[in-house]
This record gives C-alpha cells, structure tokens and sequence, in this order.
C-alpha cells in the first residue's frame, strides 16, 4: 500500500514539474491536480483509485465509452497490417473505406473528403479552400469572412480569426485576420425572450452585412444549430436555415462546423439535420473516432473541388496537408465507431436519452442560482447567476461555475466550465441510470456550491 501511494504521489508532482496544460491556469491545476490511470464504460478512474462519471465525455469527443471492444479490436487489426503511412500524394485503404462512409453519411451533395488531425485543422482547411475556391475561379474581391459573435471554431490562427469569445482571443488580436460578426440570435437576456423575434432580428442584421460587403465575402462559418464553447446557446428554430438561404442569396459559401455537434451529439448524426441544411463545407473531427484517436475532415461539394482540379501549370493545387492526414489507426477506429452507431441504431437511443435528460434537468429551473438551463440531445448547458429573477452574473472573480465543478468531482463527476456555464455531455452510450445520476451530482454540487457561497 505504501509503495503504491509513493507511486500515486509521484506521477502528480511529475505532472506538476513537467507539463504545460491546455486551456488550464497550471497555479490552479497545482492546487487541484488530477491525473487519469485508466477508463471503463463511462467512468474514468485517477491514480489514487477514485472514480468519476466522465461527465464531458473526455472534452466532448467518447461516444460509447471507454475500452469499447469493436474500436479496439479494429485498431489492433489495423495495426497488424500498418500503423500509418502518408496520404500525400498516396491513398490508403481506411482513409478511402471512411471516406465513402463519411459521403454516405453526410448531405447528400458533400462529395469530397480532406483529411486532419483536429477540429481546428479541419477549420483551416476549410477557410483556406474557400479563400482559394473564389481566387481559382477569378473572384478575387472575394477575401472575407463572416462569423457569429461568441463563436468559436478552434484556437489555431486562422480558427481564432472567426472566432469572437473575447477571453481566448484578444490576446492574439495582432495576429489575427480581420472578420465581420454578426450576431449570434441569443435568446437569453434579450428584452423580448421572444426566440422568432430573436431570429428576426439576428437575420436581419446578417442580411444588412451581406447587402454591403457580399461583393468581398468569400464565406460565413456557423457551428452546427448550438454554440459549443460560447456557453452551449441554441439557435433559435429557423435561424440556421435562414443562414444558408442568406448564403445562396449572395452568393457567398456556407460552412458549418460540426466539430463538436457532429456524430450524434445533438440527437441527429449531425446538427444540420434538424433544419435540413446542406452547407458548401462542412468540418467534422471529435466523436468521428468515438473519442478514440485524432481524425477530422472537411467535407467540401464537388463544385469547389473541380476548381481546384486541372493540370499542375494551372497553379489550382491545394498546398495544404498534415503529417499524419489520413492515419489509418485512426480511420480504422472511425469506420469501427460508425459501424457501432448502426448496429446499436444509436440515434433513436439519444432521442429518448435526450428526452429523459430534459425532464430531469427541468428541476433546475426552480434553483435559485439557475438562470437558463440550454439543451440540444446530449449538449447541456446550465448557466449559474447571482439572480436569476434579474439575470445578474455572477461577478467573473468569483469563478462560480469552477467552483462548482470542483464540487462535482469531490462527488465524483468530471466536468469542465464555461465561464459560469456547467457542461453536461456525457458518453452517448451512457444509461439512463447513469445519466440520472450524474444530473443528481450536478444539481447537488449547484445547491451546495451556490447557497453556501452566492
């Protein structure tokens, strides 16, 4: 037992002496150290041997859990044969098997698969293709972006120039390209909490933006009906749809990010299904593997991709690629994982999961420290404030939602905040039995954190 504690002790001061997290104040993480030995289904268990619900599905990627037997016997197959070899310029066949996979479960007009690493690449490579679409066939006025206010689409340069989450960005505002934003339709404190006044007004202002400059915008990028990391905000119904109308209207391309809304996390394979959308350019990664390994891809139509296809002389080459694009561990893992979503029929499953989950979480609304309570399928988001009559935050020092989180995983749920906002996505195989126990955890960690200290 002793040695096993020295152990245990150990690899937390390791952790403290030598890494850097991501999006993580390492003065906080000292303080508060974690670090994960292993998983199983839905929990993920540390070093001292605790247990916890993965109540953010590892960052929103896990979909059936951890150690799920297909995914891993697909990767170790897979590694029998090859572990990687490149895509530039030499196909493989996982890459191509998923890549007719991916066409044949997305919209019916994406016909082309560029492979990544991460959701933020797959950004990338979507700006850049539309930058180059317009330059390949002679418009080259058209340069701009346009994004949603509190958008966010990766933390790589170009994915933070059509982001606008203040906290992550403005640091690196000298670095950036400039971007219009249009308002995202948040229904949440507006004066009417009217959603179709909301989406009137949203559309709107995007469509003024568009009678202005279309002549020099090459393309708008929205996430996928609900805004992830800018505090889990549903669009009100209609409003993606109208962006895409928009869109066609002054011709200007249409991208949808379904890096994190993608692969059944909203109760539909992907979120542009609720409203019947069909984007220019689509970004897939996160739960395309089932949270196994790092795949993404941006999916394109084939009308921008025979503006790029002619002979070398024509300069209409894409010069973009990733060392490990294509990684056939990683597509194995990724054919595995849609294959699992099949034979489980797993969508319909997230649609009563997603039912189940409303129905529990509207005791929420009755805490006195719960302003909104924001749901699409297994995407939650639960905003703390100071007044929920009022709508007053919390002031941003008292860092409410992270103390509460802390609170969850002393009762053992791991989650993340943003800023005062709880997140609950959990594993989409995760039982009703579990999910209403993670939600019991959240809402005792709420009332515990809240009305001893708000």
């Amino acid at each position: 037992m002793e040695k096993g504690m020295v152990a245990m002790n150990e690899w937390i001061e390791k952790s403290k002496t030598y890494l850097w997290l991501p999006f993580t104040q390492m003065k906080d993480y000292e303080q508060h150290p974690l670090v994960i030995e292993s998983g199983e289904g839905i929990f993920l268990t540390d070093v001292n041997g605790k247990t916890y619900y993965d109540g953010y599905s590892s960052l929103w990627l896990n979909v059936h859990g951890h150690r799920k037997k297909e995914i891993d016997d697909a990767i170790r197959a897979q590694l029998e044969r090859i572990a990687h070899s490149t895509l530039l310029g030499a196909a493989n066949i996982p890459a191509i098997a998923l890549a007719e996979k991916l066409i044949e479960w997305t919209p019916s007009h994406l016909t082309r698969v560029f492979y990544s690493d991460s959701g933020a690449e797959a950004v990338e490579i979507a700006l850049k293709i539309a930058f180059q679409y317009w330059r390949n066939i002679g418009e080259h006025k058209k340069q701009k972006f346009v994004t949603l206010t509190n958008g966010y689409h990766g933390d790589t340069v170009g994915a933070i120039s059509v982001g606008a989450i203040d906290l992550f960005h403005t640091v690196y505002e000298p670095l950036m390209f400039t971007s219009y934003k249009a308002p995202f339709p948040l229904v949440y404190r507006h004066p009417s909490n009217d959603p179709n006044v909301v989406r009137d007004e949203a559309l709107g202002a995007l469509e003024a933006l568009f009678a202005e400059h279309h002549e020099e915008i090459a393309a708008m990028i929205v996430e996928g009906m609900i805004q992830g990391a800018g505090g889990m905000h549903v669009m009100p119904k209609g409003y993606l749809k109208g962006v895409e109308q928009l869109c066609r209207q002054y011709n200007i391309l249409f991208i949808v990010d379904e890096v994190a809304t993608g692969f059944g996390r909203t109760g539909k394979r992907f979120a542009i299904e609720h409203e019947d959308v069909q984007p220019d350019i689509m970004t897939v990664a996160k739960g395309i593997t089932g949270g196994y390994l790092p795949i993404a891809a941006t999916l394109t139509t084939e009308a921008i991709y025979e503006a790029f296809y002619g002979d070398y002389t024509e300069f209409k080459t894409f010069f973009h690629g990733h060392s490990y694009t294509g990684n056939q561990l990683g597509c194995a893992a990724a054919l595995a994982n849609i294959q699992i979503f099949e034979r489980e029929r797993l969508i319909e499953q997230i649609e009563q999961k997603a039912t189940f989950v409303a129905e529990q979480l509207a005791s929420f609304n009755e805490l006195n420290h719960v302003g909104d309570v924001r749901q699409l399928g297994l995407m939650c988001g639960i905003e703390l404030v100071r007044d929920r009559r009022t709508h007053e935050p919390y002031p941003w020092t008292e860092r409410m939602g992270y103390r509460t989180t802390l609170t969850m995983r002393e009762k053992g749920m791991l989650t993340r905040p943003l800023g005062d906002v709880i997140v609950f996505m959990p594993p989409l195989a995760s039982t009703f039995e579990q999910l209403g126990a993670m939600i019991a955890i959240m809402k005792e960690a709420i009332i515990e954190t809240t009305e001893k200290r708000g």
